[in-house]
């Protein structure tokens, strides 16, 4: 699963109807199961992927209780070392970046760490907000999420960057729908934030 990396990378979020979806990048290590997760929330079961050479994009439907839901226009971006400078080219002008760990796989932590607090900090991504998933928390041996933000410095990003960590797994879908709804608040909360300065002005 998975395209090439070509032109097509949002450079801005004029692809999206107005006001009707939410630009969001998932990123984070190869293998952290970004692929799983975005197939998890689109078909609401477990599906196997193979290692994405360059993105995967989805419309998502979050409920947000009652009758209420928000679309979100999903982009998952291959974690490859060789492919992660190309990060920024989806990540620019996004209202939100999920960034994925491998929560089984405590070895990886310091290099995701270097990975999220690049991506956070770059010009495009000061303020965005960041929800950072611990995944795998099915297997043995899972970091809870508190562990993976102290381990991430998760508290570290630019004071002006809202975060949320939250444990989940891609096989039973457990987290998925608690983040997804922080993160709404997350961008909204930004949203609004960006209003009220305007009007300041």
């Amino acid at each position: 699963m998975g395209n090439h990396l070509t032109e097509m990378a949002p450079t801005a979020a004029s692809f999206l109807p107005h006001f009707q979806a939410l630009h969001v990048v998932v990123i984070g290590l190869d293998s952290a199961g970004k692929t799983s997760l975005l197939y998890r929330l689109k078909f609401k079961e477990f599906v196997q992927s193979v290692p994405t050479k360059g993105f995967n994009t989805e419309k998502i439907r979050v409920p947000l209780g009652g009758s209420r839901g928000i679309t979100f226009q999903v982009w998952d971006v291959g974690g490859q070392e060789k492919l992660r400078p190309l990060w920024r080219s989806y990540t620019r002008r996004t209202d939100g970046l999920v960034f994925v760990v491998d929560a089984a796989e405590a070895e990886r932590l310091e290099e995701a760490k270097v990975e999220l607090h690049r991506i956070s900090r770059a010009s495009d991504n000061q303020g965005v907000p960041v929800l950072v998933l611990a995944n795998k928390q099915d297997q043995p041996g899972a970091l809870s999420a508190a562990e993976v933000e102290k381990r991430l410095a998760v508290r570290e990003l630019a004071a002006a960057t809202l975060t949320h960590v939250q444990g989940c797994s891609a096989v039973d879908g457990l987290g998925l729908q608690p983040g997804l709804e922080r993160l709404y608040e997350m961008i909204l909360k930004r949203k609004k934030a960006a209003r009220v300065g305007k009007k300041r002005r």
